[in-house]
């Protein structure tokens, strides 16, 4: 998810986001009001597919707390092979899977599911590119990283991006992930780890 300075227009309607580079360089996704959905910065959201320019390509994602599917959009744009969205607001899962239609993409899915339990489950898919970006300080990031190892949901060599608030511990990240690259910005961190092989 993503914290935009357009997240809302000065009228109180949602704002957008828009795609920053790709096929779809430009266009805007709309964001909705809805409790928790914060939006990536542009700046952040570049940084972090500077670290991914090598990997994106037909790559397979999963976007963990879509939101308004921003990071997903963004990585589609820049053809990764397939995504899957997991949104746990079914209005705004319906927005996402509107969007996929309209931007025509049927390499795709939307599942409007809480994402921890759906990640409990066995895996039926592996990812190389697995986006993690919960809602602040409700205890979503490292459950939800913790699931993704145990469950086999994880290719070997995965990437994960971890966005965070700062100040969260990572003592409890798998001990398989290597910690690739780290930024901090304002009140949120965000990291790139890998699954070592």
């Amino acid at each position: 998810m993503k914290q935009a300075k357009t997240a809302k227009s000065k009228t109180g309607q949602p704002g957008f986001v828009r795609i920053i580079s790709g096929q779809w360089r430009g266009r805007r996704l709309p964001v909705a009001d809805v409790t928790g959905l914060r939006p990536t910065t542009d700046r952040v959201k570049e940084t972090l597919f500077n670290w991914l320019m090598h990997d994106i390509t037909d790559s397979t994602v999963l976007d963990c707390f879509s939101g308004s599917g921003a990071l997903a959009f963004e990585a589609l744009s820049r053809y990764a092979g397939y995504a899957t969205l997991v949104e746990k607001d079914p209005a705004q899962a319906k927005r996402l899977q509107a969007l996929l239609t309209s931007f025509n993409v049927s390499q795709a899915e939307v599942l409007n599911s809480d994402c921890l339990h759906y990640l409990a489950q066995p895996a039926h898919r592996q990812y190389q590119i697995v986006l993690v970006d919960p809602p602040f300080r409700q205890n979503l990031a490292i459950p939800c990283c913790q699931l993704l190892e145990q469950q086999g949901w994880l290719s070997p060599g995965a990437i994960i991006y971890l966005e965070t608030e700062k100040e969260l511990p990572l003592a409890e990240v798998p001990a398989s992930w290597r910690l690739l690259k780290e930024k901090v910005a304002g009140q949120l961190a965000y990291r790139l780890w890998s699954k070592q092989l």
